[in-house]
């Protein structure tokens, strides 16, 4: 255990400041898309790859149980999508590939998209309709430089690649989903309702 406490004081540390710094306006812009989309009866589409897909179906399996008709990017019941339509796309890096090339073609299909990203002037960031900017380290550090970060004082991060991103972004997709609950007048027992009875 020589890490372990150090690693999770960091990363709570590092996401409750995270989620200090999100901006209130995109925060509560997406919060009014998601309430509109649901509202006219629309779909939602989430995107995302590898870890960030993970953190995607977690809010997707959530925005079900509110009620949303809402899908995942990859399972083959995926609805025809179009105007009035929103699609969220996860990417901290907002280059990957496959988010780019879906967030391109959401905007060519008339669909909202809305971008959850770490770098807002990425492919993704500069696509989107709306974005919330969510802080997270993306670069690697490199092995050369460890001396000199360590006479500055600068200790390596025990959080790898994008794990700061794709925990903060799980934190804020849960924070938005309570805020959902509230807005729309849901209980635990009206999820419940909804909630896998196969699994």
């Amino acid at each position: 255990m020589r890490y372990l406490t150090q690693a999770y004081v960091e990363l709570l540390d590092s996401i409750r400041k995270a989620m200090e710094e999100l901006d209130p306006d995109q925060v509560e812009q997406f919060l009014e898309a998601l309430t509109m989309v649901r509202n006219e009866e629309k779909k939602v589409l989430v995107v995302g790859a590898g870890r960030s897909g993970l953190v995607g179906k977690a809010f997707a399996m959530r925005l079900m149980h509110l009620g949303f008709n809402v899908h995942v990017l990859g399972e083959t019941i995926n609805p025809h999508i179009g105007v009035g339509d929103v699609v969220i796309v996860i990417s901290g890096s907002g280059s990957t590939t496959l988010p780019v090339t879906v967030s391109k073609m959401a905007k060519s299909l008339g669909a909202q998209v809305l971008a959850v990203t770490s770098q807002p002037e990425s492919p993704i960031g500069v696509t989107a309709d709306l974005r919330v900017d969510i802080p997270g380290r993306e670069r690697i550090m490199v092995e050369v430089e460890y001396h000199s970060r360590q006479l500055r004082g600068e200790h390596e991060s025990l959080a790898p690649m994008g794990t700061m991103f794709e925990d903060t972004c799980m934190i804020f997709l849960d924070s938005v989903i309570a805020e959902l609950m509230a807005d729309l007048g849901l209980t635990e027992e009206a999820m419940k309702r909804r909630h896998a009875t196969i699994e």
